[in-house]
């Protein structure tokens, strides 16, 4: 039994010190990713600079797994045609669309009617009951550049969750089987 746990322990046999430099390089991986998107907040004015098109409902422009920059200045004006990320509350995943109308009035409030390219209908069906509009709250930032279909790992790590497990256990048995 000893011999078992000793074999599948992946840290038997290695000194502390590179141990803790393993962990210590970790924690500067996720410290630099972490510093890198805190600087897109702050540089794109968005809450979440990079969004992955879930759903083929911008296509020609956007592919499911495209990649998206988003940028957001709060103060320039919406207009209709342009594509746009927004959020309904209560809903979770942030929904790309192209802006259909814009209503503005004098005090600068926006009512906003989104559409995907593909869909035949606005999306008023999407948005909360009883909501016909969306306004600026809604949206989290405008489409300013993307890359196709570099989002595609988040989609199939999120529909095949499964898939995460088996990347942990071939990755497992890859370093057990570069130790003996």
């Amino acid at each position: 039994m000893n011999d078992l746990v000793s074999k599948l322990n992946p840290f038997n046999g290695i000194p502390k010190y590179q141990v803790a430099q393993q962990i210590v390089n970790l924690g500067l991986i996720v410290s630099t990713a972490l510093m890198i998107w805190k600087f897109l907040i702050i540089f794109s004015g968005s809450e979440s600079p990079i969004v992955v098109v879930l759903s083929g409902s911008m296509r020609p422009a956007f592919d499911r797994g495209d990649l998206l920059y988003l940028d957001y200045d709060e103060k320039s004006p919406l207009r209709s045609g342009e594509i746009v990320v927004f959020k309904i509350e209560g809903k979770e995943i942030p929904i790309v669309h192209r802006v259909l109308n814009v209503h503005e009035n004098a005090a600068g409030d926006y009512l906003i009617l989104t559409k995907g390219d593909n869909n035949t209908v606005d999306d008023r069906s999407l948005y909360n009951k009883d909501q016909r509009w969306l306004t600026r709250d809604h949206i989290i930032g405008r489409v300013g550049g993307y890359l196709p279909y570099v989002g595609m790992i988040t989609i199939v790590m999120h529909d095949y969750p499964n898939l995460k497990i088996l990347m942990i256990v071939v990755l497992t048995l890859i370093v057990l089987s570069t130790r003996e």
